[in-house]
């Protein structure tokens, strides 16, 4: 089982960001120590991943729901092989994302996609492999590595939810990925740290009132 991991002002990667990024140790500061444990079954992972696409996450954690329960309470590549088509579109999975779990579960038990083999990849190779395969494109690529194998340099600039926190952050309305990469550069070598505190924030609220540097009105 993973290690719990925690992230307080006397981590060395949050002393790091907050003297790169003022703005940055402001929603550290908001949000407070942040637990998390990453994510240890990749092939659940990817699917329940491929499931979520274009879909808000409750409606993501319904139909996933849905999923473990047609497999038996483990979501696994014999478990989902059992299933018919019709059986996985009835929970509410389009057939264009049945396809897309068929093709990573052959790819899997061909070794075409080898999960032990990745410790020793770096991050973009890893995309490059996982973003072969149909329907699994590099943010799909980027949530695995952030959450699943925990590496922590990956900017998630294809994330929605990651670009609510950063719009919020830096009061921009350029939410483009050149403009994200080109002011989170700073966050480097710590990028997905970053990246959580940000979804940290939106998952807590804070998002709705406006950002304050300082805490008591100043911008």
């Amino acid at each position: 089982m993973a290690e719990m991991i925690r992230l307080d002002a006397d981590t060395d990667s949050i002393r790091y960001l907050c003297g790169k990024d003022k703005r940055l140790a402001r929603v550290i500061e908001m949000v407070g120590p942040l637990t998390y444990t990453p994510y240890q079954d990749s092939y659940s992972f990817i699917v329940n991943q491929i499931i979520g696409q274009m879909l808000s996450n409750k409606v993501r954690d319904v139909i996933y729901g849905r999923l473990i329960d047609r497999c038996g309470g483990e979501v696994r590549m014999e478990t989902v092989g059992r299933l018919t088509d019709e059986e996985i579109r009835s929970i509410g999975i389009s057939g264009a994302k049945v396809r897309y779990i068929r093709r990573f579960t052959e790819s899997m038990k061909s070794g075409e996609i080898d999960f032990a083999g990745f410790s020793q990849m770096s991050d973009e190779e890893i995309i490059k492999q996982l973003t072969k395969l149909p329907g699994i494109g590099r943010w799909t690529a980027k949530m695995y590595l952030i959450f699943s194998l925990d590496r922590p340099d990956v900017l998630p600039v294809e994330d929605v939810a990651f670009l609510q926190g950063y719009q919020w952050t830096y009061k921009t309305d350029d939410v483009s990925p050149a403009a994200a990469r080109k002011k989170c550069k700073k966050w480097s070598p710590y990028a997905s740290i970053a990246a959580r505190y940000m979804y940290q924030a939106l998952d807590l609220g804070l998002t709705k009132q406006e950002f304050h540097l300082y805490g008591g009105g100043k911008k």
